[in-house]
């Protein structure tokens, strides 16, 4: 549904996507990975032809986004929350509805259908201004699926809101995929990549450093096991390939009071990729 080929793009000396290649199918959830920067939203706006690519190619099911009858097939929520504050909730879905080239009952009907996958229903005629971040963020994703689209591109949609909201979104995302929609999820939480996508590529300084299924992810980049042994004297930590094993030396060796064995993760993954300093 999603071929991007090659895709490089640069705002002078900045290398904001290199050489990135990825394809995502009807019914997978696609995660993109990386810390803030990392060329994420950069992608998002090369895949539904916003920034046009200094080298690579770009295909939506065949078509390029800059047919329109192509875009129409790709619903996007932006980082940036796109909503009209001054119109109600369905009013933003309305007008919305009418760029995408809706009409009468049709246009009624997916409005409905939108605020009531959101969860909105309630707040329809309430001024987004007075909604909450969870509400907007809500919103956000009903926008980019008022017009059907078998496509989504999700970027960053859970940034700023409530554990519920942010529960919500991920049982709307399951429920999409559920119905074959491919979907682009990006994202800086480990925890979201971990729990909701189907494969993960792992995104830094515009290179995608790895890509595969979360297990596949850890298994190759994860490292190893690490065995946190606690005594009297203090704490010990011990990298291991066999955690029984060595639990069974520790305990050879004298009174152990507690330990515990720490499991690689896709957030050992993500460090080891992308190194553990912090970069602004």
């Amino acid at each position: 549904m999603l071929h991007l080929y090659d895709l490089c793009k640069s705002f002078g000396a900045i290398v904001a996507v290199d050489g990135l290649s990825l394809e995502i199918h009807p019914g997978e959830i696609f995660g993109l990975l990386g810390p803030n920067g990392a060329g994420k939203t950069t992608t998002v706006n090369l895949a539904v032809g916003l920034l046009t690519p200094d080298v690579g190619s770009v295909a939506v099911d065949g078509g390029s986004p800059l047919d329109f009858s192509t875009r129409r097939r790709i619903g996007v929520a932006p980082q940036a929350l796109a909503l009209y504050g001054n119109l109600s909730g369905e009013e933003n879905l309305i007008f919305f509805g009418k760029l995408q080239g809706l009409s009468g009952s049709r246009l009624s009907e997916r409005a409905r259908w939108a605020l009531d996958f959101v969860q909105l229903s309630d707040r329809r005629r309430d001024r987004v201004k007075a909604y909450s971040g969870g509400m907007k963020r809500r919103l956000n994703m009903a926008v980019a699926l008022i017009h059907d689209p078998p496509l989504l591109l999700l970027d960053e949609p859970t940034v700023g809101v409530d554990p519920q909201s942010r529960n919500a979104i991920f049982e709307n995302i399951l429920a999409l995929r559920k119905e074959g929609r491919a979907i682009l999820y990006t994202t800086h939480y480990i925890e979201e990549a971990q729990r909701l996508c189907d494969k993960v590529g792992i995104l830094d300084k515009g290179k995608l450093l790895a890509l595969d299924t979360v297990d596949d992810l850890i298994a190759a980049h994860g490292g190893r096991h690490v065995v946190v042994a606690e005594w009297e004297s203090g704490e010990e930590r011990i990298e291991t390939d066999d955690p029984l094993a060595e639990l069974e030396k520790l305990r050879q060796r004298g009174r152990l009071l507690q330990f515990r064995v720490e499991r690689p993760n896709l957030e050992s993954v993500f460090l080891n990729l992308t190194g553990k300093h912090l970069r602004d």
